[in-house]
């Protein structure tokens, strides 16, 4: 890194010709410009005193020729400049680098141009110079470093004026691309608004439309929570462990990989290659996971969204992904699925889990609806009954005591991801209460249940509903503005409608009425 200290110890440097009252200004000048021309190793903190060193300690010391990984993927200076800032900012080993597939490689993506390191004259270095025989010795010779250093600056000039302009043309390009989307989806829109489905509203979404879901996952705090709910996270590895003869030798994509544990559990169940893609920043944590779990020879991790990245796969044999949000749709990562399902799975391939159903019950809790609704006819003596007007419309998401739910349970949708459509993910079903306790029903809860079925000897399922342990799924709550007297034995008719946000497809908008009572909720 430029700035540090100089690691040859005592070494005098070489210097310049002059008369012998200017040796000191001299040396302090040579000094000043060796400290420029340090390198910090790619792969290790060893400095080097130039790019040229720095490529043959690369070489001795890590086994990893840089200029034949340039010219093996012919790379050209933006590729170079990826390259460059994706090894400093994973910090990956030189494996990664000599197990290089043919397809896309791991640093396209546009957020590998800016510097890792600042001032790192790694980038300043035009990859075709390295490639060329006599770049060493303009280096390397002393008498040039002056010369050399300021051809380094202009090209670094060069290439930042180069960069800005592509980013403006781009930048243009892309508005004028998201202008035409919008036409378009207007088009179609207007043409049959009754219909839904016609788009892959998730897909059609702009990368910085979408930031903000995929920065939610960057924290670790939520993967810590979901790989410690138990229910969710052993139901997969015992549907991988307890059926070997599914994944061997098979080749597997995992969608949102996360922290990279389904891809580890799929590699260790027996998979040959296993591909994780995920947009999310964790995506380098668990690089630094599957290397630490020497699993980097099977699995290969994509930084990216699916509908935007180009696996180094034709066809895969396996798609696996933990997609689920709260109400089973939320968050719309189905749509990725089947998104994935369509264009990469191969014939007689499969989805897992391969199974869901969404079911509703009735809750019967005063306490709660009073604590929730009620509560709004009188606070400290004042009528504040216009904010239930506020609250009710916004969907809970908690776990419900199995001693409140008042009904059997029913199933209103259930979801073949093998098959399923994305028009079937916005549905409008009729359902059935049976009732088992006479009291009032203050809300209706929904939960879903998942299952790894197809071609198993060992099925495996989970529900995420009260009556068992509880998930951080959670249950999802629909509070009644009004409460609805039942007896034991009654059948409560009702009609839910679920259905996509237009504004944001990733939450979602649910109708229920019951007894000509209809609300409308949301989970965003």
């Amino acid at each position: 890194m430029a700035g540090s200290a100089d690691p040859r110890g005592d070494e005098m440097p070489e210097l310049s010709d002059g008369e012998d009252d200017d040796c000191e200004d001299e040396e302090q000048w040579q000094w000043m410009e060796e400290d420029a021309q340090t390198v910090t190793c790619l792969f290790c903190d060893r400095q080097l005193s130039s790019v040229p060193a720095t490529l043959q300690h690369c070489t001795a010391e890590h086994q990893v020729s840089l200029t034949e990984v340039i010219r093996k993927h012919g790379l050209e200076d933006y590729g170079y400049i990826k390259m460059i800032n994706f090894i400093r900012l994973t910090k990956c080993g030189p494996s990664c680098l000599t197990g290089l597939s043919e397809g896309p490689l791991p640093w396209e993506s546009e957020d590998f141009l800016k510097p890792a390191l600042q001032d790192d004259l790694m980038l300043q270095t035009d990859p075709e110079e390295l490639l060329s025989s006599d770049v060493p010795c303009i280096s390397a010779c002393p008498s040039s470093r002056t010369e050399s250093y300021n051809a380094l600056l202009l090209r670094a000039q060069t290439a930042e004026e180069r960069a800005c302009s592509s980013e403006e043309a781009l930048s243009r390009a892309m508005e004028d691309l998201h202008k035409l989307k919008i036409l378009s989806q207007n088009l179609v829109l207007n043409t049959d608004t009754s219909k839904s489905g016609n788009l892959c509203a998730v897909a059609e979404l702009r990368e910085d439309e979408d930031e903000a879901y995929f920065s939610s996952y960057g924290h670790y705090g939520i993967h810590e929570e979901m790989l410690k709910d138990k229910v969710r996270t052993e139901s997969y590895r015992d549907f991988m462990y307890r059926n070997p003869d599914v994944f061997r030798d098979k080749v597997v994509l995992d969608v949102g990989c996360g922290t990279g544990i389904l891809s580890m559990f799929a590699a260790r169940a027996g998979a040959t290659q296993v591909i994780g893609v995920d947009q999310s920043d964790i995506v380098y944590q668990a690089m630094d996971i599957i290397r630490s779990n020497q699993l980097e020879d099977k699995i290969t991790l994509i930084k990216g969204r699916i509908e935007d990245i180009k696996l180094p796969v034709a066809k895969v044999d396996i798609i696996i992904s933990e997609w689920m949000g709260y109400f089973l749709l939320f968050e719309s990562m189905l749509d990725s699925v089947v998104y994935a399902r369509d264009l990469y799975l191969s014939d007689g391939g499969s989805v897992y889990p391969d199974l869901c159903n969404i079911s509703l019950a009735a809750v019967g809790d005063k306490h709660k609806h009073h604590d929730r609704v009620a509560f709004w006819d009188d606070v400290y003596g004042f009528n504040m009954s216009c904010m239930k007007k506020a609250a009710l419309p916004e969907a809970l998401v908690e776990v419900v005591k199995m001693d409140t739910v008042i009904s059997e349970p029913t199933v209103i949708q259930t979801i073949d991801c093998n098959r399923v459509c994305l028009s079937e993910l916005e549905f409008t079903t009729d359902f059935c209460l049976r009732m088992t306790k006479t009291t009032v029903c203050t809300a209706i809860v929904g939960y879903f249940d998942i299952f790894f079925d197809k071609d198993c000897n060992n099925k495996v399922m989970f529900s995420t509903g009260p009556q068992v342990t509880k998930t951080h799924w959670k249950q999802t709550v629909f509070l009644l503005e009004r409460p609805i007297s039942v007896q034991a034995g009654d059948e409560l008719q009702g009609k839910i409608l679920v259905r996509k946000n237009k504004k944001d497809p990733r939450a979602l908008w649910v109708t229920i009425d019951l007894r000509d009572r209809k609300q409308t909720y949301s989970l965003q």
